[in-house]
């Protein structure tokens, strides 16, 4: 088990640099409070749209929802923001976070969850407006508003974790795992399609033609592997810059719990 953990970005002890919980850039409670910010908007928007579907008489919408790779991605977001508020908000009182004093497995688990957060959004997104988006505007300001959200903001939040924390790049044993959930929620499209007689995406409908269909699954396969590349490129090109280049070596917690040589360093910057 030791030695798979490096492998999956849990070494241990786990994240000694803080780097989950410190930006940059931001000191430590401007960035706890910017995700607890994005938490918040996006629970709202979650659970605003569930209201709106009801209201309107689409409450069925709203079961559906779960079925669509979207929803699920902004759910996953959502949780993403709020437990890494709590994180840093923790790390931010007592100089050492909640997540460091995890379970190992817990640890692999935040770590997955970070490599998915900065993907999925970015995949979502793309598809939604290279295959999904008719190219004629939202005939509503709650449809225009409710599909930015889910289709746009998702990747500015990803953004955010990707140019303004300290992270390292996502270790390339995150991958199989991204394809592993991609393969998931295949399953779980065509298990709508048994249980509630829709395709979530119409290009998964095999009448359509199977070549196609193959194409498609391929392809946006294809895609979430060369954008997890593309982030780990920006994120290992950002570490570059701005601590190797600029010398910014992050945003420290006052109490900050030193725990090995790069943070020793760190701390005796500050004192200078």
């Amino acid at each position: 088990m030791a030695r798979i953990l490096p492998i999956l970005g849990a070494s241990q002890p786990f994240d000694p640099s803080h780097r989950y919980t410190t930006s940059w850039i931001l000191p430590p409670l401007l960035l706890a409070i910017c995700r607890a910010v994005f938490a918040i908007y996006i629970f709202t928007a979650i659970f605003f749209i569930f209201g709106w579907n009801g209201a309107h008489g689409n409450a069925e919408q709203s079961g559906y929802s779960f079925s669509f790779f979207t929803s699920l991605g902004y759910w996953g977001l959502g949780f993403y923001f709020l437990f890494s508020s709590l994180h840093t908000f923790s790390y931010l009182g007592t100089g050492k976070s909640w997540l460091q004093r995890w379970p190992a497995a817990l640890q692999v688990a935040h770590a997955v969850f970070y490599t998915t957060i900065v993907t999925f959004p970015i995949l979502v997104t793309g598809v939604f407006w290279a295959i999904l988006y008719s190219g004629t505007w939202f005939p509503t300001s709650f449809q225009g508003w409710s599909n930015t959200s889910q289709h746009a903001l998702n990747t500015v939040f990803a953004a955010f974790e990707i140019f303004l924390t300290r992270t390292s790049p996502p270790p390339p044993a995150h991958l199989p795992f991204l394809v592993i959930l991609l393969a998931l929620y295949l399953a779980l499209a065509y298990l709508t399609h048994v249980t509630a007689g829709f395709y979530p995406y119409s290009f998964l409908d095999p009448n359509k033609g199977s070549g196609k269909l193959a194409g498609y699954v391929l392809g946006i396969l294809a895609a979430a592997c060369v954008i997890f590349g593309i982030v780990w490129a920006i994120i290992w090109i950002r570490r570059w810059l701005t601590e190797s280049k600029w010398g910014l070596h992050g945003k420290l917690a006052k109490n900050t719990v030193v725990r090995d040589e790069e943070m020793m360093e760190i701390a005796n910057e500050r004192m200078k």
